[in-house]
């Protein structure tokens, strides 16, 4: 007696393949996307210091080294035009110390940095700055680039 097996069709009941159609491929190739990533953050690293002020101004040079901080100061430029911009507001050298008070987070303690054009009128950027002195701001400084040797 024997007992006939039924089989449930022809070689073995898995999937079939068809022949001389590739696999689908079921995984991202990352490679390619990493690499475009990675120039962007090389052209934006390389960019952002400038896009820092928007204000154009030729500054002097100095042999002076460069000021330590941790927080962002607030700018007041004066380009070689006698236009006073605080960040990148146009204002007037009498309005100066309101709009940098309304900015200020830390009040007097903030920091601000004076952009004075090579050719801007000496004179206007010292009543900005005493301006400002006069309203309790003690920590300022004036911007300028490092000074090169061919110079």
């Amino acid at each position: 007696m024997g007992m006939a097996m039924a089989s449930g069709g022809g070689g073995g009941g898995g999937r079939r393949r068809r022949r001389g159609r590739p696999a689908v491929m079921n995984e991202i190739n990352m490679t390619p996307f990493i690499d475009v990533i990675l120039v962007l953050l090389i052209i934006f690293m390389v960019a952002a210091p400038m896009m820092t002020v928007g204000v154009p101004v030729d500054l002097p040079e100095t042999q002076a080294k460069a000021m330590e901080g941790q927080t962002k100061p607030i700018t007041v430029s004066v380009n070689a035009k006698g236009q006073v911009f605080v960040q990148d507001d146009e204002v007037t050298a009498d309005t100066v110390v309101s709009k940098v008070q309304a900015i200020a987070k830390q009040g007097a303690e903030e920091r601000i940095y004076i952009r004075g054009d090579r050719t801007a009128d000496y004179g206007l950027i010292m009543r900005v700055m005493g301006r400002l002195n006069g309203a309790g701001f003690k920590k300022i400084g004036l911007v300028t680039l490092q000074e090169t040797a061919s110079r």
